[in-house]
């Protein structure tokens, strides 16, 4: 199905791979200050620290400079109206959004997208910077961590990719289906004249945006890039060409993801891939390097449970894949560098077929988030090496598990993790845990 999936024509040179988070920042101050006409971010947040700052000033000077310019920022509603999760209070992004714009003398859009009627539920996980004829895509928010703007680093994929048609048409479907869309409101509202989406709307979002496509000037042959969008369980189109990788593979997979917990569906096309005689490679983050994880010499609250639930999910998988990793057919490659956290994620198929995405690949991203990528088909070769070479980049710090008894137990964690995952399997919440994580 993949060799018959429309795209768009790409040449040979329209791809830089960047692969440190520093160089993502210094790209799009680069391209936001020499914006012609139009930019649209697309991040799950715009956090309120100094490299979230510095993308926003630099956003408004912009602008500034050139009145003309069409500056839309979307983020996740509700993500955007809490605090980071522990602190109290009434605090969240939003209000560095109004403080920028009430000094503005040509203001930009920052609008909130509600996907779901609570965050749980589901989060605006669109990604992509888009300006002007280019499209910059990773699957990284803006803060200091994605952006290296301290000590520590969020590690995640970055990909420059110079195409007007690509970049008109993720900008075209923002504007039909969410921009314009009832249910999306303005975050830098002053708060005393504030209108918040109406609910029922908030409610329907979801049936609308499910319906969301990429329109473009397609082709079938040569190398083409393909845009795609997904939302909920059925008719998705980024979940269908995940399990078409997969099924399709010939010989060989490159997969990275931060939180292993796969659907079933894929789960089980990674398994029949496996009996066909056929390799994978799973780069996952260690524990340690999750974004939830809290170190021992830190105050525990119970969100730093989530790595250790992440990783039983993945010694249950490496324990039925055993005789894999024994005969070097599967290879999973645990990510950790010094106190850095770990955020890559995308398929490779017999290194010719390549999704780059913000996707997950687990039960939340299935059903709940909505989600995009880009599928790059290389069927003349030309980016062969320059996806390997990235390949070996992220493999820098890894290291291959040998056996699923190297990763620790419930036994082994700190009290506090045992008693929350002993009351998750009182209550039989696991599978249910499963489904929105």
């Amino acid at each position: 199905m993949l060799d018959k999936l429309g795209g768009i024509t790409l040449q040979s040179d329209a791809i830089r791979w960047l692969l440190k988070p520093s160089a993502l920042k210094t790209e799009l101050l680069q391209q936001i200050s020499q914006a012609k006409f139009a930019i649209t971010i697309a991040a799950l947040y715009l956090e309120d620290d100094e490299a979230g700052r510095e993308i926003l000033t630099a956003l408004m000077a912009a602008k500034a400079n050139n009145p003309q310019l069409d500056v839309t920022v979307l983020v996740d509603f509700h993500r955007a109206r809490r605090g980071l999760i522990g602190h109290k209070g009434d605090s969240g992004n939003y209000f560095m959004y109004r403080e920028f714009i009430e000094q503005a003398e040509h203001p930009i859009d920052i609008l909130g997208v509600p996907v779901k009627s609570r965050e749980f539920m589901g989060v605006l996980h669109l990604k992509g910077f888009i300006i002007d004829d280019t499209v910059i895509y990773s699957g990284a928010s803006l803060n200091n961590i994605y952006l290296h703007q301290g000590d520590k680093y969020r590690f995640d994929r970055y990909h420059v990719i110079e195409s007007a048609e690509l970049a008109r048409s993720m900008r075209q479907m923002i504007k039909d289906h969410i921009q314009s869309d009832k249910a999306v409101t303005s975050l830098t509202q002053a708060k005393e004249t504030e209108v918040l989406p109406d609910k029922t709307e908030v409610r329907n979002l979801k049936g609308r945006l499910s319906a969301a496509s990429y329109e473009f000037k397609q082709t079938k042959i040569g190398n083409r890039i393909t845009p795609l969008v997904g939302l909920g369980r059925k008719r998705n189109q980024l979940n269908n060409v995940v399990i078409d990788l997969v099924r399709e593979a010939k010989d060989v997979l490159f997969i990275c993801t931060p939180y292993f917990n796969p659907p079933y569906i894929l789960s089980r096309a990674l398994s029949k891939h496996l009996k066909q005689g056929k390799r994978i490679d799973i780069v996952v983050g260690d524990k340690t390097s999750n974004d939830f994880f809290i170190p021992p010499d830190k105050p525990f609250s119970t969100i730093g449970a989530l790595p250790y639930l992440y990783e039983q999910s993945l010694r249950k998988f490496a324990k039925r894949q055993q005789w894999a990793i024994d005969s070097g057919l599967l290879n999973i490659h645990l990510w950790k560098h010094d106190h850095n956290s770990y955020h890559l994620k995308g398929i490779s198929a017999d290194n010719n077929k390549h999704l780059i995405t913000g996707s997950n690949l687990n039960p939340r991203a299935w059903a709940l988030d909505l989600e995009n990528g880009l599928l790059l088909q290389d069927v003349e070769g030309c980016w062969r090496q320059q996806f390997k070479d990235e390949q070996a980049y992220i493999l820098q710090h890894t290291q291959r598990l040998n056996h699923y008894k190297e990763i620790e137990t419930l036994k082994d964690y700190p009290v506090q993790v045992r008693k929350i995952m002993n009351r998750i399997r009182r209550l039989r919440a696991d599978l249910l845990l499963r489904r929105i994580l």
